[in-house]
Formats: structure tokens, sequence, C-alpha cells
């Protein structure tokens, strides 16, 4: 392990409030003193900020959601982690490859208070895994990751057996011209582009007429449809297959939101100050997204396909136009075409230029949803549950000599 630690922490975020002026300050030094310091800081600069027109006051008492805590307890041991990376590197080592790779986990717990009587607390943990094998040569490279609520539930073993396939398979890539295709993403791939849709649905923006979710002439695209009528996104604290916060970083209780369902739009996300202006309730989504699949394995897609490309992640993702969910990126760690209902090369990378919700209005099959790293770094994201998809007309605008 070339780079190895564990660290520990407690901290506090003092927020004074003095009418509409408000300001935070933070320490990790738990003595008296340190704490008085910490509440006249917080004191003087909110006397100094400017005054939020926007500022909500805040909440009182408020009753949550209850589950049981997280077992783990402690981080894995350095034991532990050893053997997850031997896992990887001794099998990738014995093919003849070259692996890396990152895993955190996480244990811990947060809590607000106030002095209006508000209390919530949550005990949570996380793990997250990812590797990158590639080849000598460096013509070929495989990734794989997980992430989960906790380290017990990470096979390292797994993780380093796929990403030593892709690799393998993906050595000596050939050039394909760019253009839409039919596409196949995997789990990864699908989560990269379905966050972008949740990170969109902005109240606010969309009421400003400054999103996709405006309705032309005024007013929001709630209740019309927008993607197929398969697609149901939901996000939930109590999910099975991960755990949410129960309660917003204001202190606000978390509930169960349905985003899109059947291809409609049924919420948007309002804010405590948005909703109030806009007379609603505010949102409070939890950090999991969930969106409904299918019964389709992805070798039933492959061999279903007459010519189409095979994506394992996207990375590099940046915003094109808000107005119709456009973003630009490549694809990465293991690109291969399809032909005639089979895998028949690696290929070059690819640039993308495309919009989630055009992609999801051009499904042909859909997988069972799964938890995935969402994240382009690998450290995990939030918890998302998507299945694979093919999609017709996906478009790739050039390649892209990166491995």
């Amino acid at each position: 392990m070339s780079t190895s630690g564990d660290n520990y922490d407690a901290e506090i975020t003092v927020r004074s409030v003095f009418g509409k002026r408000v300001a935070n300050a933070n320490t990790n030094k738990l003595d008296d003193a340190s704490l008085a310091a910490v509440v006249a800081r917080s004191e003087a600069l909110a006397r100094l900020a400017p005054e939020d027109p926007e500022l909500m006051p805040e909440l009182g008492p408020q009753t949550y959601g209850t589950r049981p805590e997280p077992s783990q307890t402690e981080t894995p041991s350095p034991e532990q982690r050893a053997a997850a990376v031997l896992a990887v590197s001794e099998p990738a080592r014995a093919a003849g490859l070259i692996s890396t790779g990152y895993m955190q986990s996480n244990v811990g717990s947060f809590a607000i208070a106030n002095n209006k009587g508000l209390f919530a607390y949550n005990r949570g943990s996380s793990a997250a895994m990812s590797t990158t094998v590639r080849t000598p040569d460096g013509t070929g490279s495989g990734w794989a990751g997980s992430a989960h609520d906790e380290w017990k539930d990470v096979d390292a073993a797994a993780l380093g057996a796929r990403a030593i396939d892709k690799a393998v398979r993906s050595r000596n890539p050939v050039a394909v011209e760019p253009g839409r295709y039919t596409v196949i993403l995997e789990p990864t791939a699908v989560a990269n582009l379905v966050q972008l849709i949740a990170g969109s649905l902005g109240a606010r923006q969309a009421d400003e007429g400054r999103s996709f979710f405006s309705k032309p002439g005024g007013g929001t695209k709630i209740g019309m449809k927008v993607v197929d009528e398969r697609v149901t996104i939901v996000s939930d604290p109590m999910d099975p297959a991960g755990r949410g916060g129960l309660f917003t970083g204001e202190g606000l209780p978390t509930q169960r939101v349905v985003w899109v369902e059947n291809g409609v739009v049924r919420n948007l996300n309002y804010d405590r100050f948005w909703a109030q202006k806009q007379g609603v309730s505010p949102t409070a989504g939890s950090g999991v997204l969930r969106m409904s699949g299918g019964n389709s394995s992805i070798e039933e897609m492959i061999a279903s396909t007459q010519r189409g490309i095979l994506v394992t992640r996207l990375w590099y993702i940046r915003g094109v136009d808000p107005r119709t969910v456009l973003f630009t990126g490549l694809t990465r760690d293991g690109t291969f075409l399809v032909e005639n209902g089979r895998i028949t090369q690696a290929i070059k990378n690819f640039r993308w230029n495309e919009s989630p919700i055009f992609m999801l209005n051009n499904i042909e099959a859909m997988g069972t949803p799964m938890r995935v790293n969402s994240s382009e770094s690998g450290q995990g994201g939030g918890v998302v549950i998507v299945p694979p998809i093919k999609a017709r007309d996906f478009n790739f605008t050039s390649l892209s000599d990166a491995v």
C-alpha cells in the first residue's frame, strides 16, 4: 500500500443567528476553553455578516424515523485492508498485469441541536472499494468498484477478477468511427448519468425558467411525461439497499420522495425558503437514489444487438446545457464493440455529448437494479441503485486516445 492511514476526529460547528445575520465557526478541540472560544468567534462573525434575506428560522423539535443501527462500529484493521489489497494484486500479478486501487471505510455519527429544542442524531458507516487493472503495454485497462454500508459486504476478490477480465479483453483497442450507436451501459455508467437528473430537479430553477423542468410559457413540468414510462426514480432513506440520512443538515426529517413515476415528473426539490415562498412543503429527500429496472441481463442485451457499444463507466463529466440536462464526458476502462450479438473487439474510448433525459427516452432494455460505486473518483459517492440499460442513438462525438 503506497498510502494508508487512519483518521479520528470530532468536529463541532457552532451556528449563531442574530436576526437575519448568520455565521458558523468550527473546532475539533473539545475542552471548555476551546468551546467557549468557538462560540465567541461564531457570534462575532454573525454580527459582522450581511443580512441574508432568505434565511429561514431554526427548527424546533422534530420526529424522526427509526431503524437498527449498523453493526459495524470500527473501521477495518490494517490486516483486513492488506487482505483486500492482496485479493486484487496477487491475481493481477499472476496474470502479468498492473493493479491499483482505492478503498475507504468510515464509521461515525452526526448530531444537530439548537436552543429551540431540536435534537437529531444518526450513527452510520460506509465502505467503498475500486480497482483499476492495466496491461504492462498500457493499452488495456479494466475497472471495478462497489459501495456498501459496511465493510463486511466488500468482495475484493470479485472486484479484482472483474477488473482483470476487463483489462485483458480491452488490450490493443481499435478506432471506431464516432456517431450515434445503440449503447449498453453497465450499472456504473447508468449511475453516472441518472445522478445528473437528480441534480437537476431544483424547484427554484424550474420556477424561474432556468431548467429542463421549466415548462414553456411558465410553470414546471410536474405532471408531464419526460422519459420512458418504464422509468421510476425514487429516493427513500429506508431503502433496504442503502441507508440514507434520517434528517437534513437543518434537522428536517427526510422522507420517501417519488421524483419520476412511470416517466412522469411527480416532485421537484424544494428547500425550506422556496417551499415557503411557493406555499408548499419542503421536499427533504434523502441521499438514496433508486431507479426502476427490468429483467434483461447484460448478456441478453449483447445477444440482441446487431451493432453497438458496451460501456463500463463514464468520467470527466461536465455540464453543457441545463435546459436539456446535456452533459459531455468520456468512456473509460473497458469499451467494446458489439456485432451480431457478441463482443468482437476492444475499441478506443469516445467523448460523448448526451442528455440522460434523451437516453431514458430511448430505452430498449433494462436489467436488475444494483447498488454501485457511483463517483468518478471511486470513493463511493451517494447511495445509487440503478439497472444496466440498453438504449438507441447514444451520441459519441469523437475519439479519445486516453486509456
